[in-house]
């Protein structure tokens, strides 16, 4: 990876997948990482919303490029992988950032929909994961930042997310382990926990204001948070300035995870 020798946070000469990158969290990392100087190729179902993105990131002086992918089907890694060393030249970075969820009390779980939470929003990260590392082992390595959530390591607050509670804190144990076979080839794996940010996915969630309020008397900074505070946790992890941290998973939460 290269970078300017003056400034560590800079990612100048990166080119990057993002997935789940047409709204929400993932276009806010997508955003931040090509502010910095990461080509990026964003990823997810919805392609006009990423062609808009990419037109966006454009404009702002960054390079962009989209694929469509559906992490349910099974070659999507394989496919975004090169598609981004097709497109941008290289691969350097990941952001495993798609998801999905449901809702509902545990004793009426539905256990297919159950499973295709899993599926997507792990089995399917650690698909790219994979193909990503067997891109940049021989390349010296690279980074990766795999989504959590406060619900990987708290209990929700409403109707009931086992499935996705399940799947986030399975994820943080996939950060460990993945960092830990992984930092002898020079790749970093770390996560990110987010709290409470407003997005189209949460947003039945938090409909009822009362519940929104509960959030965020949960959250000790008393508001939800910013796309900026999402975007300089995942340029520091994705930069240099982070090369001695691997398997790690830094909660952006406003202090939810503190108390």
């Amino acid at each position: 990876m290269s970078a300017p020798p003056g400034d560590p946070f800079r990612l100048d000469g990166q080119a990057a997948i993002v997935t789940g990158a047409s709204a929400g969290l993932g276009a806010i990392m997508a955003r931040g990482l090509a502010r910095a100087g990461c080509a990026v190729l964003l990823a997810a179902r919805r392609t006009a919303e990423l062609e808009a993105l990419a037109e966006e990131i454009r404009a702002d002086g960054g390079r962009a490029a989209w694929r469509r992918a559906d992490l349910r089907d099974p070659g999507h890694a394989e496919d975004l992988v090169g598609a981004c060393r097709g497109e941008l030249g290289r691969l350097d970075g990941v952001v495993l950032n798609a998801g999905v969820a449901v809702q509902g009390p545990a004793e009426r779980e539905d256990l297919g929909a159950f499973a295709d939470v899993m599926a997507v929003n792990v089995t399917a990260q650690a698909a790219l994961a994979a193909a990503a590392a067997r891109a940049m082992i021989p390349a010296g390595g690279g980074w990766m930042i795999a989504m959590s959530s406060i619900l990987g390591r708290r209990a929700g607050t409403g109707p009931g997310v086992a499935a996705y509670t399940a799947s986030k804190g399975a994820i943080e144990q996939l950060v460990r382990e993945l960092a830990r076979q992984w930092a002898p080839h020079g790749i970093r794996v770390n996560g990110i926990a987010p709290g409470f940010f407003p997005t189209a996915m949460n947003a039945p969630m938090v409909a009822d204001e009362g519940r929104l309020a509960r959030m965020l008397a949960r959250t000790p900074m008393g508001r939800a948070g910013r796309p900026e505070d999402l975007e300089g946790v995942a340029v520091f992890l994705a930069s240099r300035a982070a090369d001695f941290v691997t398997g790690h998973v830094v909660a952006v939460d406003g202090g939810m995870a503190a108390w």
